[in-house]
Formats: C-alpha cells, sequence, structure tokens
C-alpha cells in the first residue's frame, strides 16, 4: 500500500494506493458523522457496492444508483443524488461517497458542493482514468449539451482511495483511455516518467499490478504537484489539459460517451502535438513517438472521420480556458514541458484542422 498528499493547507488531503482496501480502517477517519450517502452507477454496484457497504455498518448507509455512462453527466441525472439526500434526511454533516469512474466521481463531487452548500465526500475511484485524473484535484461538475463539464465547482474530497483490485473488472478499452492520461503526465511534466511508461507499456497493457500501482502513484504526485501549486486552474493547472481543447470538442460533437473522454484526449494530444511541431517547438520524431505510445496502448490518434474544421472551431470558443475571444491551447515547448497560450497565429491552427478534418 502506498500514500502520498495532496497539499493545499486545510483542504489536504490523502491519496491511498493499493490492493483490497475496501478497509472500515481506511474509510472511517474520513467520515464525521453517522450519515453516508453512496452514489455509483448500474455497472459498478453488482461488484463493489456490498463491499463498501459492509465497511460502514455503523452508519446511516443510503444509495443512489445512476445510470451508466457520460451521457447521463447532466443536470438531470445530478438531481437523482439531491432526490436522495432529501429524502433520507441527510444533514450537513452527512458524507457522499463516490464509488465508480469519473462521471460518478465529478457528480458526487459536484452534489456535496452544492448540497446544503457544501458536505464532505470521498472519493473511490473504480477505473484507472478516475484514479490517475478526476478523483485527484477538486474538479466536480457535469456536461452541457453545449459543452463539456461547463456546470461545476472546484471542491476537494476528504481522500481518495484507490483499490487497483478494481481492475479484475476493468474493461481493456477502459484500461486504454486511462492510459491517455498516464501518458499525457509524461509529455507535459516528466521525460523519465515518459521514458519508464515506454519500457513498461506491455505490463501496464497486460493488468502487472506493482506496474499499475508505480504508474497511478508517479501520475497522482504529478498532479498533486501541480494542483498544489494552482487549486483553481489560473496558471499552471491548466497544463494538465493537453489534448483536452480538441478532445472534449471529440466528445461533444460525437455525443457524450461514444469517445471515451480518454479515447478523445488521445486524439487531441496529437493533434496539439502536431500543433506544437507546426510552431517550430518540438520534432516530428517527437510526435512518432508519441503516436507509436497511443496506438501500443489501442488508442485512437487521429480526429473523426466526420468532424470538419468549422466543427473544431466552434465547439473550442465554448472552452473553458479561453480568455478575450481566443483558443487558448495547451502544447509542448518540449517533451515534458507544457504551455498554455493564445500566442499563435491562428492561421496554422486553421491549417492543421483542414489537413486532419478531410
Amino acid at each position: 500500500m502506498q500514500s502520498l498528499s495532496v497539499n493545499l493547507g486545510e483542504r489536504s488531503y490523502p491519496i491511498i494506493i493499493g490492493e483490497e482496501i475496501f478497509n472500515a480502517e481506511l474509510i472511517k477517519p474520513y467520515i464525521h458523522a453517522k450519515q453516508v450517502m453512496i452514489v455509483t452507477n448500474d455497472t459498478i454496484a453488482p461488484l463493489y457496492l456490498d463491499a463498501l457497504k459492509a465497511c460502514l455498518s455503523d452508519y446511516q448507509v443510503d444509495v443512489v444508483i445512476l445510470p451508466d455512462g457520460e451521457a447521463y453527466k447532466d443536470l438531470t441525472h445530478l438531481n437523482l443524488i439531491y432526490d436522495g439526500l432529501l429524502a433520507a434526511r441527510h444533514n450537513r454533516s452527512t458524507t457522499l461517497i463516490a464509488l465508480g469512474g469519473g462521471v460518478v466521481g465529478d457528480m458526487t463531487g459536484y452534489a456535496a458542493a452544492s448540497y446544503q452548500r457544501g458536505v464532505n465526500f470521498i472519493q473511490v475511484p473504480t477505473t484507472l482514468l478516475s484514479q490517475v485524473d478526476s478523483s485527484v484535484g477538486g474538479k466536480t461538475g457535469v456536461n452541457h449539451a453545449l459543452g463539456k463539464n461547463m456546470i461545476g465547482a472546484f471542491y476537494q474530497p476528504q481522500s481518495v482511495l484507490i483499490d487497483i483490485s478494481v481492475f479484475d473488472t476493468l474493461p481493456a478499452r477502459e484500461l486504454s483511455a486511462g492510459l491517455a492520461e498516464v501518458i499525457k503526465y509524461g509529455l507535459i511534466y516528466d521525460q523519465e516518467f515518459l521514458n519508464w511508461l515506454e519500457a513498461h507499456l506491455d505490463e501496464l497493457m497486460a493488468k502487472q499490478s506493482d506496474v499499475l500501482i508505480e504508474a497511478i502513484k508517479r501520475s497522482c504526485e504529478i498532479k498533486a504537484q501541480v494542483v498544489a501549486q494552482d487549486e483553481r486552474e489560473g496558471g499552471i493547472r491548466a497544463i494538465l489539459n493537453l489534448g483536452h481543447t480538441f478532445g472534449h470538442a471529440i466528445e461533444t460533437h460525437q455525443g457524450y460517451g461514444v469517445w471515451l473522454h480518454g479515447e478523445a484526449v488521445a486524439a487531441g494530444t496529437i493533434m496539439a502535438m502536431r500543433m506544437s511541431e507546426r510552431l517550430g517547438w518540438i520534432s516530428e520524431q517527437d510526435v512518432a513517438r508519441a503516436i507509436n505510445m497511443f496506438e501500443r496502448a489501442s488508442l485512437p490518434v487521429t480526429p473523426p472521420d466526420n468532424m470538419s474544421r468549422d466543427d473544431f472551431m466552434s465547439l473550442m470558443a465554448v472552452d473553458k480556458k479561453n480568455l478575450d475571444s481566443r483558443i487558448r491551447l495547451v502544447l509542448l515547448k518540449n517533451i515534458g514541458e507544457a504551455v498554455v497560450t493564445s500566442e499563435y497565429d491562428p492561421a496554422v491552427l486553421n491549417e492543421l484542422l483542414d489537413e486532419l478534418c478531410l
């Protein structure tokens, strides 16, 4: 078992990584009263809900089971959490536990941030993507038809409990989607980690426990370091969005859930790297290396065939990073060094999109 901390002063919290951690001794210290609401989905509930409830026999435990999928990450289904809390008369001392992937975590976190103006919550992420990304850092929210994650709040959990035993039931496509975010950390922040990932991708794809724990731990360390510097994404934290401006456009255009988030990020990352290459910052070999890694992880490296330049431009225009009506992109100055910028020739972006959108 490994642990690390997200250092945010009085809002600091631990990330605990290991196997078989549905354990009362690990969960109870972060529950401060007798009411608990578990939020999960109809895929995860049959697998892990009973094990989690068994750790909480001393509490009033209620459950909300959401439908599974990004398509349900909206205000309508968010209300199911509020309905459950109110019907069971949960008060301000309640603790919400998010048992699921990124959709469950984001929605539970936002419900916690807004129910009675803020209650505690715990993240128990069950996908690789949510373990290394969405469960850490306090971004919560839901999607809108016009843009992904446009309604939300920054709200930190009490703890993040990562149990790699869940990989026994994780579909291969979900594993690949998570690896997109893991590879991203190497590209934006840590060239040595990228080298390590390149050497161990086969073991990661084979779900080798010790390698998974190391990859998850280092990914969480990088995210924790960045978040500690910039909790509310006013500066450096935006580098964590490499590939996301293009990727969110893909997800919104295709329909939420058609492309998994990690799949869209992988294709979007290659688009951002091709833009960086056009600006003369990285080499063609750097792009080819990233393409090879994503392909080895069974991830797409090109945008959908049915997206045009205008599709991308209209959807990227509502990205949360934008300032003064200019599209800000996360690009690479070098491998391991990312930058957030709107200071580029728009013609370069148009030429890239014309080339990639056939």
